[in-house]
């Protein structure tokens, strides 16, 4: 099958409506309706995006809710000025860290591989991975997020260094987004900018 015989699109597993819904009609989402995000729908986007691929099966991402008025008074002083009225205004603000402990798991993550853990013995390697394998987890979860109908918003405008001391002290766990979830609201989107063509992407050798 080639693609004179048929669209792009045709040649994908996922139907069209899946493919829009997770790809084509994603956006970042930057208004939101008072409608509340649940924990059921939360922990049906975990539930799914748990299986996704990453290195070794390192799981590195941890996720903090920010339901409460009080924390997302600590959270907004560190937020760039910029995104401070849309995290405040968001139904569901979610701080999506890597953990450089991960390591720690292998043992249950890992078990057909005893040796894992020592694989990440150096903190420089390990920090490389937790952030590596983190940020492959962040975009699961952003489809996940689509995938129960919700919007995001991503955003990496903010003090990164102030967000680990306020939520994450005492810890080895550091940000890598904060993702506001909701159904999005009016004016929500910015114009779609362009992507760039698949022979300014691909290469064979």
């Amino acid at each position: 099958m080639t693609t004179t015989d048929t669209t792009l699109a045709d040649l994908l597993r996922l139907d069209r409506h899946a493919q829009d819904l997770l790809f084509r009609e994603a956006r970042t989402a930057n208004t939101f309706t008072d409608e509340p995000v649940t924990d059921e729908q939360v922990r049906a986007i975990h539930d799914l995006v748990q299986w996704a691929p990453t290195s070794m099966n390192s799981q590195p991402l941890r996720v903090l809710l920010v339901r409460s008025d009080e924390a997302r008074a600590r959270l907004l002083p560190h937020m760039a000025e910029g995104n401070r009225a849309k995290t405040g205004a968001a139904p569901l603000v979610a701080v999506l860290a890597a953990d450089h402990d991960f390591h720690e798991q292998f043992h249950r993550t890992f078990p057909h591989f005893p040796g894992a853990k020592g694989v990440f013995a150096d903190d420089e390697v390990r920090a490389g991975a937790a952030t590596l394998n983190g940020t492959l987890q962040v975009a699961y979860f952003i489809l996940g997020v689509r995938a129960a109908g919700l919007a995001a918003g991503p955003m990496t405008g903010y003090d990164a260094a102030g967000i680990d001391a306020e939520f994450f002290a005492g810890t080895d766990r550091h940000v890598l987004a904060v993702v506001n979830v909701g159904h999005p609201g009016e004016d929500a989107w910015f114009p779609r900018s362009p992507r760039l063509g698949y022979d300014e992407v691909v290469t064979t050798v």
